[in-house]
């Protein structure tokens, strides 16, 4: 299956008004569970990755002229509706957590949203990300609000704790409370194409989240090939993964138009061959409002306005509101503010 279809009619990076940008937190978040398949080793072998083909489709996105005015701003809200604010640090307090919380609930400032007369959207950030020790706090935080706690877990991030304490840890997390768990796959078991394995590893993972959406990271950084990318999004899927998730945000290479490309690929094969929708989050590296419009537009054209939505749609990257913010207020004053004006927690 080559990773290049010809793309009948595609859509333009088309301006969506200000009041289209739609943000329904966690409206039928049960709903939307993948249940899986039954593992099939012909979709597996099947896949075969043209690499050229994707980075010139890659390139043909960056070079897009990007959106202006007021149809950028209704893109950079839309970004932000669809952004997982995360802190994944040792130095985590429960202050931070509920100051990032916080942030959540209001990521755009007042004055700005009122100033381009969106401040009915109710815009918030799709998600808060933590880990488990901090999953009670955040729930506690976000409490009325709609905003789904995702916790990490499975030894994140390298995956290399016992099997049953892993299992343990997605357990713990959904009982304090997560909606969400982001759980990592073994690595080694794509680079020896164990994907029986892999399989069985991840309808583990699937079984222990219950009702909790799973979002599989499946660390592309550390996957060496295109094939082993796509072969692990389709293995993953079949297991009953809710999202595909590019990286951890700690691996040396986090995600990139091309592997990104690869998986919303296989997303939209994983449709046609069993009518279920799984989400897609590319995580770490993605820093500006460019980068954030460069993947909606993929999005959009590759999967369609269907998954134009935090429910099917994610980034992975806290960094990326500040530059996001300071965009907003550039398109209302004409003027840039610095970094520091617009922190997290």
């Amino acid at each position: 299956m080559s990773a290049e279809k010809k793309n009948r009619n595609p859509a333009k990076p088309s301006a969506v008004s200000l009041k289209s940008v739609a943000v329904d937190q966690q409206s039928g978040h049960d709903d939307l569970l993948n249940p899986g398949t039954s593992f099939n080793a012909e979709w597996v072998n099947d896949i075969r990755i043209n690499q050229s083909a994707v980075e010139r489709r890659s390139d043909s996105l960056k070079a897009r002229r990007s959106p202006k005015k007021n149809f950028q701003a209704a893109w950079l809200l839309k970004a932000v509706s669809c952004m997982d604010l995360t802190t994944l640090s040792g130095d985590d307090t429960p202050g931070r957590v509920k100051r990032l919380c916080a942030k959540a609930q209001h990521p755009v400032r007042t004055d700005l949203l009122k100033a381009m007369g969106a401040e009915s959207l109710n815009i918030t950030t799709g998600a808060v990300c933590v880990y488990h020790s901090m999953v009670e706090t955040a729930v506690t935080a976000l409490a009325g609000s709609g905003i789904p706690v995702a916790a990490v877990s499975t030894g994140f991030p390298a995956c290399m704790s016992p099997m049953p304490l892993r299992l343990q840890e997605i357990e713990a997390s959904v009982e304090a409370g997560a909606v969400e768990i982001d759980i990592v796959i073994t690595r080694h078991f794509v680079l020896t194409e164990n994907w029986q394995a892999l399989y069985d590893e991840v309808l583990a993972y699937r079984k222990a989240c219950g009702k909790a959406h799973m979002k599989t990271i499946i660390s592309t950084g550390q996957l060496s090939t295109l094939n082993n990318i796509a072969k692990a999004s389709m293995v993953c899927m079949m297991a009953g993964a809710d999202f595909i998730k590019t990286s951890t945000g700690m691996e040396a290479v986090n995600a990139t138009l091309p592997v990104s490309l690869v998986m919303v690929r296989m997303i939209r094969l994983y449709r046609e061959l069993t009518g279920f929708k799984v989400g897609f989050k590319p995580a770490g590296g993605i820093g500006t409002a460019k980068d954030a419009i460069n993947y909606l537009v993929m999005i959009k054209e590759e999967l369609g306005d269907e998954w134009l939505n935090p429910e099917m749609f994610r980034f992975g990257a806290s960094s990326l509101l500040a530059d996001i913010e300071r965009q907003l207020e550039h398109h209302v004053s004409g003027q840039y503010s610095a970094h520091n004006r617009h922190s997290m927690a």
